[in-house]
């Protein structure tokens, strides 16, 4: 009777058009999640001028669709290894829609944070879903490339949202940026329709028929017998309590390092996001002006992601996102200073901030086995929220306390050094990647016995 290693065939499988449909349907959610978490950051002067308050409740206007972020993310990505992840995503299209759409209708900050909060949950959990489903089904040679392909369309999405916002704020007020972001619910048809299920959900439910459906597109060069069972490693079973699993095997410490460099680096992100036109306008340029510095420094994230992606499937990934982190020091250090060319270097800070971000997510997805793939990224994204959280509030508070400007990017460039210490400890030798196992072969006695159990759970 065949058996087939699942582990195996997707890591040695070309890139066809099945792995495009997965890439394509994720990159246009993170599209969708990108613009509606930058549009409050790009609207937010108007906001501020029109709700006649001061820049510490904008901050926590700001932060209160990270705070709900905080619980999307990881309830999200233990939602997914429960349900699914087709709809775990749809639900999260469905949330950062509407209520994003419904907090440009808001009149006051409490009612707006609230609409916000509610955005945020589904805005925290489309990414480490998307993020879990590009990693699951790509290829071994490719994994970090694509992944990080599919997280610039979080760059992508502010870029959009920048260019939104250029266009109808002053015409049309920061209400109209809002009711945009409630176009990408029509995606909900198409995620559910076109996207696979993940493998490690259909074995735990000894889904067959379906499982040989996405063999078929994932690899049609492989003949299928009739009764053949499909083999997946040890670590991929999908069995006890999710979050329990990230603490075991030893990935205890590297899963609160993970958390540490998310913190750091969401920190970075949400700080610039939030306050980087507001911070700009205040160092003398005009708001157009400052606009097109956030389209340099999305530009600048989207050219870090990708070559951050390309030099992880070269070397390390966890010493590639070091110096992606020591840089974001340097150049945050700069950029408070004023150094010339200022384009330049505001183009590096999102390269190294939003660029090293997206790099990070990539790196959770790889470590963590995938069945626990998604509560493993949603988990250390999820308790990094707080520095997402904080960012906005404490840059807020420092702005209105009247410091000198480049005390308020060495401020945000410091989370960059803790990042990096984070990374260097991050204990590289317990990633799913460090230890693939080929269920065919290489096994003890235990081990092979668990695989030939599930193998014949898994066949009709």
């Amino acid at each position: 009777m065949q058996s087939m290693d699942l582990h195996k065939l997707v890591d040695e499988a070309r890139f066809n058009r099945f792995h495009a449909v997965v890439l394509i349907l994720c990159a246009v959610i993170i599209v969708a999640d990108g613009y509606d978490l930058a549009v409050a950051g790009i609207a937010l002067p108007a906001i501020m001028s029109d709700m006649n308050v001061n820049p510490t409740t904008a901050g926590f206007m700001a932060s209160s669709a990270l705070f709900g972020m905080m619980f999307g993310a990881v309830g999200m990505g233990m939602l997914a290894d429960i349900i699914g992840r087709r709809w775990a995503l749809s639900i999260s299209v469905l949330l950062f829609s509407v209520f994003t759409a419904a907090a440009g209708l808001a009149h006051d900050p409490i009612a707006f944070s609230v609409m916000r909060f509610i955005a945020g949950l589904g805005i925290g959990g489309a990414l480490p879903c998307s993020t879990a489903h590009v990693t699951e089904f790509a290829p071994k040679k490719l994994r970090g490339l694509l992944a990080t392909a599919m997280l610039c369309g979080y760059a992508v999405g502010s870029v959009l949202a920048t260019l939104v916002g250029k266009q109808f704020l002053e015409k049309y007020g920061w209400q109209s940026v809002f009711f945009a972001a409630g176009a990408p619910i029509v995606l909900i048809p198409f995620i559910l329709k076109y996207m696979p299920e993940s493998l490690p959900f259909l074995i735990k439910r000894n889904d067959n028929s379906r499982i040989r459906v996405i063999v078929a597109r994932l690899a049609p060069s492989h003949l299928l017998d009739a009764g053949a069972r499909f083999l997946a490693p040890i670590d991929n079973k999908a069995e006890g309590v999710p979050i329990g699993r990230l603490f075991r095997d030893g990935r205890g410490f590297s899963t609160v390092m993970f958390a540490a460099a998310f913190f750091s680096v969401l920190f970075m992100m949400y700080a610039l996001s939030t306050w980087l036109v507001k911070l700009m306008a205040m160092a003398g340029h005009s708001v157009g002006s400052a606009l097109n510095f956030l389209l340099l420094y999305n530009g600048g994230a989207i050219v870090g992601a990708v070559f951050g992606g390309w030099l992880s499937d070269k070397l390390k990934i966890k010493w590639v996102l070091c110096i992606f982190f020591a840089v974001s020091v340097v150049s945050l250090t700069l950029l408070g200073h004023g150094v010339q060319p200022l384009s330049l270097i505001v183009a590096v800070v999102g390269a190294s901030t939003l660029g090293t971000g997206i790099v990070l997510h990539a790196y959770a997805a790889q470590f963590y086995p995938a069945a626990i793939r998604s509560t493993g990224v949603g988990f250390a994204s999820s308790v990094g929220r707080a520095g997402g959280i904080s960012a906005p509030i404490g840059i807020g508070v420092l702005m209105s306390m009247k410091l000198p400007l480049e005390q308020n990017f060495i401020s945000i460039a410091m989370a960059g050094l803790v990042g990096a210490i984070a990374v260097a400890l991050i204990d590289h030798r317990r990633s799913a990647s460090a230890h693939p196992i080929d269920a065919s072969k290489g096994l003890n006695a235990r081990e092979a016995e668990a695989v030939t159990g599930r193998a014949a759970a898994a066949g009709p």
